[in-house]
């Protein structure tokens, strides 16, 4: 339900921008991340597990445009795709949604030992530090599904999901408390659409490049940058905060082990006031991140990829990697 109405956001864009083409949303699918239900995501540890299925349909010329949100793409697409469009960002926080019994509560207020629900390792590291008396506990299913496992059952005090799948869903007001930056850093381009494409298809990728928002794309060009430089994916607790404010880019980033105990979150900024320029020639192309974006100054984007890059060094120096690798050890063993 979720897809089908973010796919339908998109897609109203378009008909406004264009009202003499017909859009069709021809196909519905199932993809590995929606079927295997039983798993936890982190452990069933393929990269693509929400897009291979579609990227397969646009390979086929089944399909012209795919709608995913952008923090299930990896940062290296398969040759041949790219992402032509990232939309102007929902709120990207983390939100709690309480049992109908603990309603007005906060995570703070609830008993000791209380079973917060989330498939996110890096939720969970990140909580079970700052609450250290509640116990987390895996949870799988489309919200649909998750919110009804929450209220039908008592086996949840509450569970963690992103504001924006819930505000987009029109279920704002099950939020119960907004996780801010200082609780829960927040996942590489959460809260954020992105429209994939073929990458050779230049009238496709010029149709859907005016839907870029280009605060966003300098913003998630940024966290994907820090993410791929650190080798993160979903099997990893990683996590960033980004804010955009007079020209100035400022990139939080964070790595936790499994239990929140060890952690490391630096800050650092760069510039990013560039004046679009004419940049025709082969350098229309180029694809940062997996990102295309056309009508985004280059040198912006490029200041945004180095910014990820550099917090990213910095932390692996400070020792990232060692807690990255731990993390991932024990999570595959779990």
């Amino acid at each position: 339900q979720l897809a089908r109405i973010q796919t339908d956001s998109v897609v109203e864009m378009l008909r406004e921008l264009h009202p003499d083409l017909r859009f069709e949303i021809a196909v519905a699918m199932s993809t590995t991340g929606d079927k295997i239900l039983d798993t936890a995501l982190s452990k069933i540890g393929e990269k693509s597990l929400f897009t291979k299925e579609l990227e397969n349909a646009l390979e086929r010329n089944e399909v012209d445009l795919v709608v995913h949100s952008l923090k299930d793409l990896p940062t290296s697409l398969p040759p041949g795709f790219t992402i032509g469009a990232v939309c102007k960002r929902e709120n990207p926080l983390d939100a709690v949604v309480f049992h109908p019994k603990n309603c007005g509560k906060t995570l703070s207020l609830l008993p000791e030992k209380s079973v917060i629900g989330t498939s996110s390792l890096r939720r969970a590291a990140q909580l079970k530090k700052k609450f250290p008396q509640l116990e987390f506990r895996d949870i799988r299913g489309n919200l649909n599904t998750r919110l009804k496992k929450l209220d039908e059952k008592e086996d949840f005090s509450a569970i963690i999901l992103a504001a924006a799948g819930l505000k987009r869903m029109g279920w704002e007001n099950r939020i119960g408390q907004l996780l801010s930056p200082e609780d829960c850093l927040y996942a590489v381009g959460q809260g954020a659409l992105a429209v994939e494409v073929r990458a050779k298809d230049q009238e496709i990728l010029n149709m859907v490049s005016a839907l870029h928002d280009a605060d966003t794309v300098l913003c998630c060009i940024a966290e994907r940058a820090f993410m791929k430089h650190l080798e993160g994916g979903c099997s990893v607790p990683v996590a960033v905060n980004t804010v955009l404010k007079d020209g100035q880019l400022y990139l939080t980033g964070a790595v936790y082990s499994l239990d929140g105990s060890d952690s490391l979150r630096e800050t650092m900024q760069t510039n990013v006031h560039y004046p679009q320029q004419n940049e025709d020639g082969p350098n229309d192309d180029v694809q940062r991140v997996g990102i295309t974006a056309k009508n985004v100054p280059g040198q912006a984007q490029e200041a945004a990829e180095n910014l990820g890059v550099e917090l990213a060094s910095l932390l692996l120096s400070k020792g990232a990697k060692h807690i990255l690798s731990v993390a991932r050890q024990l999570n595959d063993a779990r």
